[in-house]
């Protein structure tokens, strides 16, 4: 028996309606066995929200405190096998368990990489019974720059490196800005190092786990760490399909810090075991030194790598989204297509310009990837699940517009948002 699809127009989530208001930069939604709704806020402390992440457990007329005083960013919220596991993105990274008839919050995997650009991610569980996480970028494009010091959760310099997830042999690239630590100094920065500071032509550096730029998984209670793929600069959407393929967003460089790329698109993928996704050097299996990747008003970035030959060929994506959009979370609905939020832009913290992008959701039909985007009343939307009274339920950031080392954000601005499907 074939689910019927309802027909999806430009404006068909406009009939979405508020279901839980009052949270603070929320990142992500749960259902467990029973059909009770979880929610996860980050506890970034813009605008006067509380620090620390908290998880709560919601209906329409009432919310309990389930955990609070988690790392910021808290990015992820799954519920699997009677328990919720929360994604820390702080410093370090870090997954917890909750059981959610009581008891301490046990940790399952400590000590993942934190610090930098971008965070550990939001955990699946796959058909194969293993616990799947996705790792950010620790930069924009593997070299810290002085764009760290304009990014509004980050602000720092120096801060981590990245990791690479397979052995990789470095270029010449360098990069030459003031230097914020000595005051009338410049300061020179490779890939893959820290701030002023740069390996020297043709050094090599061997993978290792936990990295960064990947999708990682371990056996449910944190052990037996492997690598999936390596190369996706920031996945921060993970979806396991009913046929168990692994998909996931990955939000695009930006054109921004020391090595600043242009007009970069947020990409959908199939992840391979043992595939590169091609950052820092490839942006959906084209080369980052294109023309199209020039950033405004430059030319398009060297590759950091001199080993492409030993490396996996990069993976084409499935869907390239717009620029800017920044593809979040997704799910898949009875009907088999997927919802996937769009965040929307971060201009000027991301480009020095460019349109009001995102702040919508996409539909995409698996059967010839097509997609379909969708407006909604939500300010900024980063989480989208399937209920099991078949209702579509999406969650909204809340108001967030970035600028350059400065931020203009509402708290308890977000909410959660239901229609029929």
């Amino acid at each position: 028996m074939t689910t019927a699809r309802p027909h999806i127009t430009p404006t068909a989530f406009m009939s979405l309606q508020p279901f839980a208001r009052g949270f603070h930069f929320p990142t992500g939604i749960a259902f467990d066995e029973q059909g009770r709704l979880y929610v996860a806020e980050s506890g970034l402390p813009f605008a006067g929200a509380p620090a620390g992440g908290r998880v709560w457990r919601v209906d329409e007329s009432n919310r309990e405190l389930l955990a609070d005083g988690l790392r910021s960013p808290v990015t992820g919220l799954t519920c699997h096998d009677g328990a919720l596991y929360i994604s820390e993105g702080g410093q370090p990274g870090r997954i917890l368990r909750l059981a959610l008839e009581g008891g301490p919050v046990e940790t399952v995997l400590d000590d993942l990489p934190g610090g930098g650009n971008y965070h550990t991610n939001m955990t699946v569980f796959g058909p194969d019974g293993r616990l799947y996480f996705s790792q950010g970028a620790a930069t924009n494009t593997s070299i810290i720059g002085l764009d760290a010091l304009d990014i509004a959760w980050l602000k720092q310099i120096p801060h981590p490196v990245d990791i690479p997830g397979h052995d990789i042999e470095l270029t010449g690239v360098r990069a030459r800005t003031d230097n914020p630590l000595e005051a009338g100094t410049t300061a020179t920065t490779g890939p893959f190092a820290q701030f002023g500071r740069a390996h020297p032509v043709g050094t090599r550096l061997a993978a290792q786990l936990p990295c960064t730029s990947a999708v990682m998984s371990c056996a449910p209670d944190g052990s037996d760490l492997r690598l999936v793929a390596w190369g996706l600069r920031n996945a921060f959407g993970l979806l396991f399909l009913p046929d168990g393929r692994l998909l996931a967003t990955d939000q695009g460089a930006d054109d921004r810090g020391s090595r600043p790329v242009g007009e970069v698109p947020e990409l959908l993928y199939e992840v391979r075991q043992g595939a590169w996704y091609g950052w820092p050097d490839y942006i959906g299996a084209v080369p980052v030194d294109a023309p199209r990747f020039a950033p405004d008003g430059g030319e398009a970035p060297a590759f950091v790598l001199a080993n492409h030959d030993e490396l996996p060929a990069p993976e084409t994506p499935l869907v390239a989204f717009e620029p800017h959009v920044s593809a979040v979370k997704m799910d898949a609905s009875p009907d088999g297509r997927i919802v996937v939020a769009l965040f929307g832009d971060e201009i000027p913290m991301t480009a020095p310009r460019g349109p009001r992008v995102g702040r919508c959701f996409a539909v995409v039909d698996p059967r010839d990837w097509s997609t379909t985007t969708v407006s909604s009343p939500l300010k900024r939307p980063i989480d989208v699940k399937f209920g099991p009274d078949g209702h579509l339920y999406a969650l909204d950031f809340g108001h967030f517009e970035p600028g350059k080392g400065t931020m203009d954000a509402a708290a308890g601005n977000g909410a959660v948002w239901r229609m029929s499907w």
